[in-house]
Order: structure tokens, then sequence, then C-alpha cells
């Protein structure tokens, strides 16, 4: 049976490996390419904080192409809506209709892509949706995917949480309000070595860097706070 073509939504970090993982280890869909939003302004993946050229890094030792999206530093949603549709009729006209996620639990996130890629023809699928988040930490160290947080929110970890493995001990030192896998968004991670990689990312810990949010009218209060980012820098 042929291979479902599938670009898989890749924002560096450890839940989007792990959906690689399930992906290429499922049988029925194969990743012909990788889409992550990059911050024009400053060339970093969205959210992260991650500079592109550790991305590109990733890109290559998983041998899978890359399509990029860049958006501005605080883009509106039809700017990222306009953007995320004109990047996938650019994929199904390559003959790719699927897209695959790796979201846990968020439904109405979930919901959310389904509407926008269903306006473009798109199906989705979410390969770690409603998988137990502690148990995941577990199987992504047995797996052999390292991960380290490279962003946080200050109102649920503090920055010496930067830099962290996520492994068994990660859990043991993690406070109870906050998610295994950071789904509520109060980590971001990047992956630096994975069983699929040809061979580990080198990288080295750089500056610490802070910066304070605030939400605009009717946003979730939860946004007005504040994120440390672990600048890592390309290693040798």
């Amino acid at each position: 049976m042929e291979k479902v073509k599938t670009v898989l939504n890749w924002s560096s970090g450890k839940d989007a490996a792990f959906a690689y993982h399930l992906l290429s280890m499922g049988g029925a869909y194969e990743v012909v390419r990788l889409l992550t939003t990059v911050n024009n302004e400053h060339d970093r993946i969205v959210m992260h904080g991650v500079r592109e050229e550790l991305l590109d890094a990733q890109a290559r030792a998983m041998n899978v192409p890359i399509e990029k999206i860049k958006l501005p530093a605080s883009p509106d949603d039809d700017t990222y809506k306009q953007a995320m549709s004109k990047a996938l009729t650019k994929l199904k006209q390559e003959g790719i209709h699927t897209a695959a996620f790796g979201d846990i639990f968020l439904e109405d996130l979930k919901e959310y892509r389904i509407q926008q890629l269903g306006s473009v023809g798109f199906d989705a699928v979410f390969p770690l949706w409603k998988k137990d988040t502690r148990q995941l930490v577990h199987l992504l160290e047995e797996t052999g995917i390292e991960a380290m947080i490279v962003c946080l929110n200050e109102k649920f970890l503090p920055k010496e949480f930067l830099g962290r493995k996520i492994d068994a001990s990660f859990l043991n030192d993690l406070p109870n309000n906050v998610d295994p896998c950071g789904e509520n968004g109060e980590f971001h991670t990047f992956v630096y070595n994975a069983p699929y990689f040809s061979s580990p990312i080198p990288v080295n810990k750089g500056e610490v860097v802070y910066k304070a949010y605030t939400p605009a009218k009717n946003d979730n209060d939860k946004w007005n706070t504040g994120f440390y980012f672990l600048d890592l820098l390309p290693g040798m």
C-alpha cells in the first residue's frame, strides 16, 4: 500500500520529534516535508526563539526538506492564516494533502487546525493525541530523542529550568501545576539528537533573554507574563 505523503508541522521541539518517530514507525504515512513558522525580523522559530540555522541543521540531520513560513514578530490571525494557506496550497500542488501535528490534548487548537486545513483541502493527523504526557516523556527517553528547554513561562517555571534535558530527572523536579510536556505553553524545547538524525546537532548555551508580554483585550490572562529564552548557539 502506498504511503500517504505528509507535511509535519515542525516546531523543532520534542512533540514534533516524537510525532515524526511515530509516523515513521507506523507505516501509513511518509513525512516528505517539514513546515515551520519563522520570525522574519530575527530569523528565529516563532514561539521557541531558536535560531533558523539550528532549524536548518535539524532538517539536514533528518534529510527532510523544510518549508518555512516567514512571519512578522507579532502577526495577527489574518496574516497567519494567509501565510499558512499560501504554503499549504504550494504543497498541495506537489501532491501533499495531509498535515501532521504534535498536539496532545488542546481540543480548541485541534479544531482550529482541522478547520483551516479543510479550507485548502488538507486532511489532519495527530499521532500524539490524548496520550499521557508523563508517559510521553518516558517514551522520549526510551526512544533516544534528546531535547532541552529553550523557552519557559515565568508563571510556571523558574529560569533555572532553561537548558534542562527532558528526562526522568526533569519529571521528578517538575512542579505539580506544570504539564510534563508543557502542553499549556509552560515551556518549549529544542531537539538536538534523535535516532533518525544522521548525527547529533552540536549546540552551545548562550545568553538568557527575558521578554515581557502584555495580552491584547479579551486575551487569556496567562499571556500577561514574561518568558525566559535560552539562546542556543551552533556548536562545532
